[in-house]
């Protein structure tokens, strides 16, 4: 399910460690800070009888909210299966409402509560984690699932939320894994095959996703698209055509995030992509090696489970929101530093393109300015099955301005491009004080940990962000009033490019009727120094081996502790 969790994902290494402490630095200014934190509780799912699934991944499509979800078991009020599937996909019920319930499609009866006399219900009772789920399977897949059955087999899971290349459909570079339900090596229980490629619609009937081939990216290549993926303007350094767009996808490696570029008409063609080499700082045909371990050649070096990126209209540039693998069910952010440019390029000076900040569509900003550092936002309360995973955010709510403006049918004017507004009875348009100043962020909390036996459920919160601070070293393009006095400034944190990324771990949720009230939370105010930092490889090298020495001499409790 997106990329799942081993028990044993928080044993890190020691040289690990020392390079998470030499990659940290901290930021004396930053434009995000927290105001306020409102846990929702879970998810609610009135058409099943219990559901358990992962993963929680969210678009906005002809005015309906899409929910993507990994594994997904129905059981009965006792917790016995009713039925397994691959993936599903749900609506949002009335965002408006309430932003905790969905509505369901592919439910059926399947008999009665024998001490109830209550009907069950399960999503896609008739088909089996075999055959399929919301996302249909290829012929030899169904045909490897049905000679392995009990196994082996071959599963789809969403992994991240899918990008709108217009108002009404949007793409999905989706997980192929191999689960092996009875590994004699434990590390390959979760094996991938590769991505493909999805459009996914939004009809009456209930969201549609339509496979656009078999294998887009092979298992021997980075996963890109597997973390986020955007889509923009075509680069500066080719000739414009309004009706093309370039597609930049994220995929997670062992050192940190790889990019990729491609047209979006070329997505089904891999040959047709091209890759960011740090070294060159340019876009080139060889991609990039599937364990690349020299941080010098990774787009973004550092540790990462789960993510979004997207731009946000409060702050006028792009957001990362994320979990990285220290499975301690805390949310990390950074933004896109309009103030330090990378290189010399006249048209990406400082304050954005040609120096009037970005756009949504202005993607290619992602390389030509620098990510601010990894920022604590928000430690979430794990189940009492464990930590939790698949942090995401969901910018669709709160927030008119979540299409790009060139997403709309050419003859729309300004003041038109805009999406409705969802979440309303937790805060209206006209109290928000801007779009994107509200964010909501779910992740799959274990109610019961276990491969096998797990239940797993999506839970949810909202982040409130403070008036943006004013910058000392110059201004930052925002649509926030300044202020002086922010209630809970982020963390600072590190970046370890050298962390193994978990295997994927399995998932599932149960519903439970949602609180009465919701548990609020506020910070106390604080402050991140910021200051440039520029690799130097000599120096580098001697301080992580002083660094790697001494820590040799701790006893090995003494990581343990270090990491916790």
């Amino acid at each position: 399910m997106g990329v799942r969790r081993s028990r044993n994902d928080h044993k890190l290494y020691i040289a690990s460690f020392a390079s998470a402490l030499l990659f940290a630095h901290t930021y004396g200014w930053t434009p995000i800070v927290v105001k306020n934190i409102t846990q929702l509780g879970p998810q609610i799912t009135p058409d099943v009888t219990q559901v358990s699934r992962d993963g929680g991944y969210s678009v906005l499509l002809n005015g309906q909210i899409i929910w993507l979800f990994d594994d997904t078991e129905c059981l009965d009020r006792d917790g016995k299966q009713l039925s397994f599937i691959s993936n599903t996909a749900a609506y949002a019920k009335d965002a408006n409402k309430n932003v905790s319930m969905l509505l369901d499609f592919g439910v059926e009866a399947v008999g009665k509560d024998k001490k109830t006399g209550k009907t069950n219900y399960a999503i896609l009772a008739d088909t089996t984690v075999a055959t399929g789920g919301w996302i249909g399977f290829s012929p030899d897949e169904l045909d490897f699932n049905e000679r392995r059955k009990g196994t082996e087999r071959v599963a789809i899971w969403p992994g991240t939320s899918p990008t709108p290349y217009s108002t009404n459909q949007a793409f999905l570079f989706a997980p192929l894994v191999y689960v092996d339900n009875k590994p004699q090596d434990p590390s390959k229980e979760y094996q991938a095959r590769g991505m493909t490629l999805l459009s996914i619609s939004a009809s009456s009937a209930g969201p549609v996703a339509d496979r656009q081939g078999d294998l887009i990216i092979s298992g021997l290549q980075v996963a890109y698209g597997g973390f986020s993926s955007l889509l923009g303007y075509t680069s500066t350094e080719k000739p414009q055509d309004l009706n093309d767009r370039d597609v930049y996808l994220f995929g997670m490696t062992e050192g940190g995030l790889q990019l990729a570029r491609a047209s979006v008409g070329k997505l089904t063609d891999f040959s047709k992509f091209s890759f960011w080499d740090p070294t060159q700082f340019k876009f080139v045909k060889k991609p990039s090696k599937l364990n690349e371990k020299d941080y010098k050649k990774i787009y973004l070096p550092g540790t990462f489970s789960s993510g979004s990126i997207f731009y946000s209209p409060y702050f006028k540039t792009f957001l990362m929101v994320y979990f990285n693998k220290f499975v301690d069910s805390t949310f990390r952010i950074r933004f896109l530093d309009l103030n330090t440019p990378v290189g010399n390029d006249a048209v990406w000076p400082k304050q954005g393109k040609r120096g009037k900040g970005i756009a949504p569509e202005d993607v290619e900003a992602l390389v030509k300015y620098a990510w601010s550092p990894e920022q604590e936002l928000y430690k979430s309360p794990p189940g009492k099955g464990g930590f939790n995973y698949a942090g995401m955010a969901h910018p669709e709510y709160f927030n008119r301005q979540y299409f790009a403006p060139s997403l709309y049918p050419k003859g729309t004017s300004a003041s038109q491009r805009r999406n409705q507004w969802y979440g309303s009875k937790l805060v209206s348009e006209k109290d928000a004080g801007g779009d994107g100043k509200h964010l909501l962020v779910s992740w799959t909390s274990q109610l019961r940990g276990g491969f096998n036996s797990g239940i797993y459920q999506i839970q949810l919160a909202k982040v409130e962000f403070d008036a943006v601070p004013d910058n000392p070293e110059g201004n930052f393009p925002s649509a926030a009033a300044s202020s002086s006095t922010p209630s809970l400034s982020l963390a600072s944190s590190v970046q370890d490019p050298t962390v193994t990324p978990p295997a994927p771990s399995a998932s599932h949720t149960i519903p439970s009727k949602p609180s009465s009230t919701a548990l609020t939370s506020t910070g106390s105010a604080g402050r991140i120094t910021p200051q440039p930092w520029i690799p130097d490889s000599e120096l580098l090298f001697w301080r992580c081996s002083a660094l790697v020495g001494v820590l040799s001499l701790l006893p090995s409790w003494a990581f343990g502790y270090a990491v916790w």
